[in-house]
């Protein structure tokens, strides 16, 4: 049995992870801005979840919450930063305020709760911290851009982390989900730009019209996502990177291709410029 301490439980795939893994019959610190949805979403479960109020650009609700863990149940073994916010605009019509925002919850989120709980997981010698990213955190796509920035900042920090942790014993694994039947799509999540300029209208317009038709039809199934992230946490050597859909696999083959693809054409440029 571990103790999990999972952010943004209230809804979609934190609110899958919670159910899965109360279910494998772990421990749950299940925290949201408001704890008490959680609850009221999980109302079988029992004295193995904890929910806790917290806002993760709040560096003291943070501290709070984990303080609320390790009095209940004495320690943390798997940290889940699922907490997080959308964004679909251009990159040039993105308000500057929406940007900032985005990366308080984005990045500085999961920074901040790496932060209150790394020294408890260094202590114990053990644990796992799980970071959730993106499909657009490695294959990003027009609209997406500001969105794809902020995992893309998550995917960096994270892969560093991995190599820092693991003669710790702490596994560190980013976990990219493609396109899931959750609310993300929803107005109410997913913060959208102004309308798009006419120079934009094939791109990001289009990408808009793709997004509100894709609401509640994608093909992801956010349940098998929580037991298969869940799952992953039981083998002795799990992922670095754990990619979750067919969309997410077949997005990450085109770039890989494309990517050796444009290398070898200038290699001869990367080459020419070390020193005779």
């Amino acid at each position: 049995m571990s103790v999990w301490f999972i952010t943004g439980s209230s809804r979609g795939l934190g609110l899958e992870i919670t159910r899965a893994a109360l279910a494998a019959g772990h421990q749950v610190v299940a925290t949201a801005r408001r704890a008490e949805t959680v609850r009221e979403r999980l109302p079988e479960a029992d004295d193995a979840l904890l929910t806790v109020a917290l806002d993760v650009t709040d560096p003291q609700s943070v501290q709070v919450a984990v303080d609320a863990a390790i009095e209940r149940f004495g320690r943390i073994d798997v940290l889940v930063n699922n907490a997080g916010s959308g964004l679909l605009a251009a990159v040039e019509e993105s308000d500057d305020a929406a940007v900032r925002a985005l990366y308080e919850t984005n990045v500085f989120g999961p920074l901040a709760v790496q932060r209150a709980v790394l020294p408890l997981l260094r202590r114990q010698r053990s644990g796992h911290v799980i970071n959730i990213s993106s499909i657009v955190g490695f294959a990003t796509a027009p609209g997406w851009g500001v969105y794809a920035s902020t995992k893309f900042a998550l995917e960096g920090f994270t892969e560093t982390l991995h190599t820092e942790l693991a003669p710790l014993g702490i596994h560190v694994t980013l976990v990219e989900p493609g396109f899931f039947r959750t609310d993300f799509l929803d107005p109410a999540s997913l913060l959208t730009g102004p309308d798009t300029s006419d120079d934009y209208a094939p791109t990001v317009g289009a990408m808009r019209a793709a997004a509100e038709g894709l609401n509640h039809t994608q093909p992801g199934d956010p349940a098998k996502a929580a037991r298969a992230v869940v799952e992953m946490t039981t083998v002795p050597e799990p992922p670095l990177r754990l990619q979750l859909g067919a969309d997410t696999l077949q997005a990450f083959e085109a770039k890989l291709d494309n990517f050796r693809k444009e290398m070898d054409a200038w290699r001869h440029v990367a080459l020419a410029t070390d020193h005779d």
